[in-house]
């Protein structure tokens, strides 16, 4: 990373930052539940498809196991081509032009809402609710879908976004409910993130249903900036239809729910519990009737993480760690809740992949990094265990050590081509160079 970008990192520091925590979290599973045994059974119809031999692009540091990913003939990922294709091909002043056209056709001037942002008060969703604002004169609704725990920055930053005058609604389910939904989600899917996703993606089209909002503005195509399915390169959102394969691992809710029920997860009082509709979109008749429409600010725009975070620390003194993320070497990115560290972990052990080849893969395409750079940091960072909220991430799930570990190394199993056990430990057996 360069000076320039590094001094201006650090001077979004909070010196007042403070890490202690004591959530109230009783206990959720009331019997004991064999979670090796389901893990085995994952719910994650992307593991199947992962390549047998290990290949890493040769322009940035991400291996074919990422799901949906495309390596070329010369070596190149999905995700470089298409930083290679809007350097090359797309005219910027065009698609500026048809974002405000877009905009006209939704502004209103009756004192109502025109567009729902789903919005934590991150770096990336609060710069475009911002600059939906006091850019383009329109009147969005902020709508948060709560972490899980959520983080002291993490709260700090969402409330500097709202004080910066945007209009918020924040949204806390059933808090015993989700524990138990991302329970399920960790045993069965190897990500405990996977219900808490699914309301984050779903809960702003129940309120942009409610309000009579008929569009909702996202950030980046996650699909085509992280390396995945590049069909909708051409088209400023991604069908519903694509929704479950991208996002859910192409698993139902309902398969989730019913397995949680079966296997003494989730009661009868948890399946009937009203924030359930929220983890699921809209009836398609009322979503079709209302004409709502979804678009990415980053179809638009060129999406570059870095100068997000300028843009907010600027605008609404949105604060970076006094320290690195564990499993990288970024302090802005994903800060809100002290759960996230086990999202990534989980993506490395099924996957081989950690938080420091996300970042670093994307700063190669964003040119702030060189290749044998972004190599250095996979390598010294990647493979890091998240130790720092280890303890309240057990608590969060009502799970023993021991019962996280025989779940996690179950995972592994099942990626001989990945993890390889060297004198009783755990190693990859491939990384990138």
């Amino acid at each position: 990373m360069n000076d320039i970008a590094s001094s201006k990192i650090r001077k979004g520091v909070d010196t007042g930052y403070k890490e202690k925590y004591n959530y109230f979290l009783p206990k959720i599973t009331a019997k004991k539940i064999p979670y090796a045994e389901h893990a085995a059974n994952a719910f994650d119809a992307q593991l199947p498809l992962r390549p047998e031999e290990i290949v890493f692009c040769k322009r940035c540091v991400m291996s074919n196991q990422r799901p949906r990913i495309i390596i070329d003939e010369k070596g190149v990922c999905s995700a470089c081509n298409y930083f290679e294709y809007k350097r090359r091909h797309i005219d910027w002043d065009k698609r500026r032009k048809q974002f405000e056209e877009l905009l006209d056709q939704h502004r209103r001037k009756d004192g109502r809402y025109d567009v729902v942002v789903p919005c934590s008060g991150g770096k990336d969703s609060g710069l475009l609710a911002h600059k939906l604002k006091y850019e383009y004169g329109m009147h969005p609704l902020c709508v948060t879908w709560s972490p899980l725990l959520y983080s002291n920055i993490g709260f700090q930053n969402f409330q500097n976004m709202i004080l910066a005058g945007l209009n918020s609604v924040l949204c806390s389910p059933n808090r015993i409910l989700q524990r138990k939904l991302a329970k399920l989600c960790f045993v069965m899917q190897g990500d405990h993130f996977e219900a808490f996703s699914r309301g984050q993606i779903y809960y702003p089209f129940h309120v942009a249903l409610d309000e009579g909002v008929d569009l909702v503005m996202l950030g980046e195509n996650q699909e085509l900036e992280y390396v995945g399915d590049t069909k909708n390169v051409d088209i400023p959102y991604n069908p519903i239809e694509d929704w479950e394969g991208y996002y859910h691992k192409d698993t139902s809710f309902k398969k989730l729910l019913e397995f949680g029920c079966e296997h003494g997860y989730l009661d009868e009082e948890d399946i009937n519990d009203p924030s359930l509709k929220w983890y699921a979109p809209p009836p398609r008749e009322k979503f079709a009737k209302a004409g709502i429409k979804f678009r990415w600010y980053g179809w638009y725009f060129n999406w570059v993480p870095q100068e997000n975070y300028y843009y907010v620390a600027e605008h609404y003194n949105f604060q970076a760690m006094p320290r690195r993320s564990e499993m990288t070497y970024s302090k802005y990115a994903s800060l809100d809740d002290l759960t996230d560290p086990f999202h990534f972990y989980m993506m490395l052990i099924k996957f081989g992949i950690g938080r420091a080849t996300s970042d670093a893969a994307h700063e190669v395409r964003d040119g702030h990094l060189l290749r044998d750079e972004a190599v250095a940091l996979v390598r010294r960072y990647d493979s890091e265990f998240p130790e720092k909220y280890f303890k309240e991430f057990l608590r969060y799930l009502d799970m023993a050590e021991e019962e996280f570990w025989s779940v996690v190394n179950t995972y592994r199993s099942m990626a001989p081509h990945v993890w390889e056990k060297v004198n009783q430990k755990w190693k990859l057996k491939c990384q990138v160079s």
